[in-house]
């Protein structure tokens, strides 16, 4: 460029390096999935913690996480249609107490479920009411369902199930479960295997078996859910135009696409799935209601589809881990989460170095690689966990993963925020 009879040279704008990003196939999950089966296989080789692939430990992770997951789900349908459902918990509880009463009123556990359902939905039709008619903070609702859920059961109990036999003020009596299903021949195969205790082989026939003998029906209902939300979010018209309604519902209703009626189909959906995970701990994972069933599940299923950054797969993934952790405290509680240690110092210290050769992120690496050193002294220098540790060591484990995600997470665009009718003129 020439100025003033001199020529003036602009040096070339350099653009700062992106950070490469892993690329998430199923050939990647595969892999994945494939590793960490090696990793659990060796652990257990060395330390002798045969629960880490029993099973059993197996078998009850699957049913520690079908609740969580439900909710997770619940809180992904509404969250996607831009409200924040909070009040998954009171959803939940509302869930577990019509679970139960539905299937003592008409003598059959499906009858239970669908009960467990329209009352996790009724919650969510007042959420829906409060959030999207009369514009009420998607927080403040739904701290507001979690208090009414839990006082609605207590007075519902008190009418009607301390009256039967069997029942009391905080409990009913006990309930009919639904079906389980097995491959029996397949079961006492891999059981032989499992007892052989080989590398690998008995690991992987261990985990098999644990997914195909005494699986509830409702359990395998849910895990259906999951890639028929899938479907319907995202490779469906319906589902475009409620995630539209999450992302610009001014846009959408420009387009035509009655905001209001997707938010209330979908805050009404999170609430049936809510309350049909419920439904499940009060038929499946217990024998009877009892006050205080949930556990918080509804708040880490939340947890779970932050970490799934708002997607089926990933929330299923989020979940399962925390199924698996819960589980393995609750078998060989001190032995199973030592094991675990190492298997969690293995994968800190991997994605220190993915951090450093993928990301070129020399701090965060240098985070996590001191970590990673931390948590394997730790099992080097212990032989068992503290019980007091074990039982919060699926709660420590959702904290750890959330902050190591953090980073990636991207909610829908207007998840939260006010809408009214007509913003769009």
């Amino acid at each position: 460029m020439s100025e003033g009879g001199l020529t003036v040279t602009e040096a070339p704008v350099k653009r700062p390096e992106r950070a490469r990003r892993l690329r998430v196939t199923w050939r990647t999950l595969l892999l994945a999935f494939g590793g960490l089966v090696l990793l659990l296989s060796f652990t257990r080789a060395v330390t002798g913690a045969v629960d880490l692939t029993s099973a059993g430990a197996i078998n009850a992770a699957v049913a520690l996480a079908v609740p969580i997951g439900l909710a997770g789900l619940g809180g992904l349908w509404s969250e996607r249609a831009g409200v924040v459902n909070i009040g998954l918990e009171g959803m939940m509880v509302l869930g577990t107490w019509f679970g139960a009463w539905g299937a003592l009123h008409f003598g059959n556990p499906w009858a239970g479920v669908v009960a467990g359902a329209i009352g996790g939905a009724l919650g969510g039709l007042l959420h829906a009411i409060a959030t999207v008619t009369f514009g009420v903070d998607h927080i403040i609702s739904g701290v507001a369902i979690n208090i009414l859920g839990l006082g609605v059961t207590q007075f519902l109990s008190k009418v009607t199930f301390a009256r039967m036999p069997g029942g009391g003020d905080a409990q009913s009596p006990p309930v009919p479960k639904p079906e389980t299903v097995s491959l029996p021949w397949a079961g006492e195969w891999l059981a032989t295997l499992e007892t052989g205790r080989w590398y690998l082989v008995s690991d992987v026939a261990g985990m098999l078996r644990g997914l195909i003998t005494n699986v509830s029906l409702l359990t395998v209902l849910a895990v259906l859910l999951v890639p028929l939300t899938y479907f319907v979010l995202w490779r469906t018209a319906f589902g475009l135009r409620l995630r539209s309604c999450g992302e610009r519902p001014v846009a959408a209703e420009s387009l035509g696409v009655n905001v209001y009626h997707y938010k209330y189909v979908a805050v009404l959906v999170s609430g049936a799935l809510a309350g049909l995970g419920g439904a499940f701990l009060s038929l499946v994972a217990a024998s009877a209601y009892r006050e205080g069933q949930t556990g918080g599940r509804g708040f880490i299923g939340l947890a779970a589809m932050i970490f799934g950054n708002w997607r089926p797969g990933g929330l299923a993934a989020g979940a399962t881990l925390f199924g698996y952790t819960d589980a393995l405290q609750l078998r060989r509680g001190g032995e199973s989460v030592h094991a675990l240690l190492l298997v969690v110092a293995v994968l800190i210290a991997a994605a220190a170095v993915y951090q450093l050769v993928a990301q070129n992120r020399l701090r965060a690496a240098l985070i996590s690689g001191g970590a990673a050193i931390a948590v394997f002294t730790v099992f080097t220098l212990t032989d068992s966990v503290p019980s007091e540790f074990t039982s919060v060591a699926p709660h420590i484990t959702t904290l750890l993963v959330l902050s190591l995600a953090a980073q990636r997470l991207r909610p829908p665009a207007a998840d939260g925020l006010p809408y009214r009718r007509g913003q769009a003129k």
